[in-house]
């Protein structure tokens, strides 16, 4: 089943210093029918003005992971982490039993783009924790490329779920065939250009797709597309 889901019907909102579009409930959009896909909760798309940002504010008992799309984006923690990333760099933070942050554009001249991804952990009361990792981004180039999962490594954030992140670009008219364990989910979402689906579906740029009871999907590059899949339980 292929559940897509256009950018216009996320909930979009201005307030000047941030703007952005929420994919579930989150805030003052609240929709008890779209409250989680698996253990997925938020998927944010935020722009935040130069030099603005979020104060300290808590978490617990939540993954967190921040993709940044442009700009720079600096993250401060009760842990004493300390960090700033571009694009090509991810922010994974384990709340777990309990954690205080901001965040911050850490540029004064240019806004910050960032998907921020939200995911209940396999385990509550987890020791809170934080890494930052950077992929290649030539790697992307008709290919999926691991950012995040159960296993982490090198240029891969390590998740406390059991589910995998991928970013990738195909060119017009390339094709990639995405794989998958049977009885598991895929949550995709078209960062920029046009993604084919099997030939049958298409999500333009902001769309996302939610699909269930597939073990494969086709992915066709309508013009120069560059996207994300989230494996999910």
């Amino acid at each position: 089943m292929i559940n897509v889901i256009p950018s216009d019907a996320r909930s979009s909102f201005d307030r000047g210093w941030l703007r952005g579009s929420h994919s579930f409930s989150f805030g003052e959009y609240q929709d008890p029918e779209n409250t989680a896909f698996g253990p997925m909760r938020v998927a944010n798309d935020d722009v935040i003005a130069p030099g603005r940002g979020f104060g300290a504010h808590p978490h617990s008992d939540m993954e967190i992971v921040s993709i940044v799309l442009n700009g720079k984006l600096r993250h401060e923690d009760n842990l004493g982490n300390v960090a700033v990333t571009g694009f090509g760099g991810i922010q994974r933070m384990s709340a777990g039993s309990g954690m205080i942050h901001t965040e911050h554009n850490a540029s004064d001249t240019e806004e910050v783009r960032l998907l921020q991804l939200w995911f209940m952990p396999q385990t509550r009361g987890l020791e809170p924790s934080y890494e930052t990792t950077s992929f290649d981004p030539a790697a992307l180039a008709g290919a999926l490329v691991p950012i995040v999962s159960p296993d982490g490594g090198p240029r891969v954030a390590t998740i406390h779920q059991d589910m995998t992140i991928y970013l990738g670009r195909l060119a017009k008219d390339e094709t990639l065939t995405f794989n998958q364990d049977a009885g598991r989910r895929m949550y995709i979402f078209s960062i920029e250009g046009k993604l084919g689906l099997d030939g049958e579906y298409l999500l333009n740029e902001g769309d996302t797709a939610r699909v269930e009871q597939r073990d494969s999907i086709e992915l066709q590059g309508n013009e120069d597309t560059f996207y994300m899949i989230i494996d999910l339980p």
